[in-house]
C-alpha cells in the first residue's frame, strides 16, 4: 500500500537517510496519526503527510501533520516546552497511533539559539497579546508584540530603541491601516501546541527555524482566537516600541491603540502561518 509521506531535506539531514528512507517504507512511521498542527485524524495511506521534527535542548521529536496544513520542516523549541508537548500528545493518542510522535533516533541536536529581538542583545522583555482583529469585515487572530522597555543594538547606550529598525530588517513592514491585513513574511510562523500559544518562529542561519520569542508557559487563547488561526491557518502579528500600544485589557481598546500606533507611524506587522501542534 502506498504511504504518502514527505521528509523534507532539513528533516533528512537531522535524523540521516537511512531514518530517513525507513520513513518512506513504512518501517517507523505509522498509518494513523494526529496531525501535529490542526489535530485532526489522519492516515498516511489516504493523504499526503509531512514529517515535522521538533527539536529541543536535549530531546527530538518528530511528529505527522497533513501536507496541506504545514510543510516537513525543523522547529525548534525549549527543552521545556517540548517535554510538556509530548506528554500531552501522548496521552491524546488515539488507538494505533502509538508511534505518531516518537523519539527521533540517531539526532544531531544543534545550541539552542538565543533570539530576542531577532537575535539581538537586548534589555526588555518581549510583551505579547493576542487578540482578534477586524480586517475588512474579517476577525482575524492577530498577536501584539510591544516590549517593557527600550530594545537596543548591542554595544548602543542604554536607552537607545532600536526594536522598529531590528524588526524592518527582518521584512516587517509600517502599518498604514490596520484594517488592512499586512503581506505573508517569508520563513516566519506562529506556534501552537496542543492549542496554546507557544512562540514565533524565525528562519534560522543554518535552515529550519527558531524561536525570535518564545513564552515561559504555553499561553492560552480564547476559543474564538483559536478558531480564527485554525480557519484561516495564519496569525498577524502587529509590533510597536515600547508605549506605543499598552496592555489594553479588550479588544475594542486594543483596536484603538493599534489605530493610534498606526497613525502615528509606530506600528509594524506582517502576517505568519501557523504550525505547530
Amino acid at each position: 500500500m502506498q504511504r504518502m509521506i514527505d521528509v523534507s531535506d532539513e528533516v533528512r539531514a537531522e535524523i540521516g537517510d537511512d531514518e530517513a528512507d525507513r520513513l518512506l517504507g513504512g518501517g517507523t512511521a505509522p498509518d494513523r496519526y494526529d496531525c501535529t498542527s490542526c489535530r485532526a485524524p489522519g492516515d498516511v495511506t489516504q493523504e499526503p503527510t509531512a514529517t515535522v521534527l521538533f527539536v529541543g535542548e536535549e530531546t527530538a521529536v518528530l511528529a505527522f501533520a497533513h501536507a496541506r496544513c504545514i510543510p516537513s520542516q525543523v522547529v525548534e523549541v525549549s527543552e521545556e516546552q517540548l517535554q510538556g508537548a509530548v506528554r500531552n500528545i501522548s496521552a491524546s493518542m488515539p488507538p494505533g497511533a502509538e508511534q505518531a510522535v516518537a523519539p527521533a533516533p540517531g539526532l544531531h541536536v544543534p545550541e539552542a539559539v538565543p533570539s530576542p529581538a531577532g537575535g539581538q542583545v537586548a534589555p526588555a522583555v518581549l510583551g505579547v497579546t493576542c487578540g482578534l482583529v477586524l480586517c475588512q469585515g474579517t476577525p482575524r487572530a492577530a498577536l501584539v508584540v510591544e516590549p517593557t522597555g527600550p530594545v537596543g543594538r548591542p554595544g548602543t547606550s542604554v536607552g537607545e530603541d532600536a526594536f522598529v529598525e531590528l524588526l524592518q530588517e527582518h521584512g516587517f513592514q509600517p502599518i498604514a491601516e490596520v484594517d488592512h491585513a499586512p503581506a505573508q513574511l517569508r520563513g516566519w510562523s506562529v506556534l501552537m501546541a496542543m492549542g496554546q500559544l507557544h512562540a514565533v518562529l524565525q528562519p534560522a542561519p543554518g535552515g529550519g527555524t527558531n524561536a525570535w520569542w518564545q513564552a515561559h508557559a504555553p499561553l492560552q487563547v480564547t476559543e474564538a482566537w483559536r478558531s480564527a488561526a485554525s480557519q484561516q491557518a495564519e496569525v498577524i502579528m502587529y509590533a510597536a516600541p515600547h508605549g506605543t500600544i499598552g496592555r489594553q485589557p479588550r479588544e475594542d481598546l486594543l483596536r484603538h491603540a493599534l489605530d493610534n500606533g498606526a497613525r502615528k507611524g509606530l506600528l509594524l506587522g506582517a502576517t505568519l502561518p501557523l504550525a505547530g501542534t
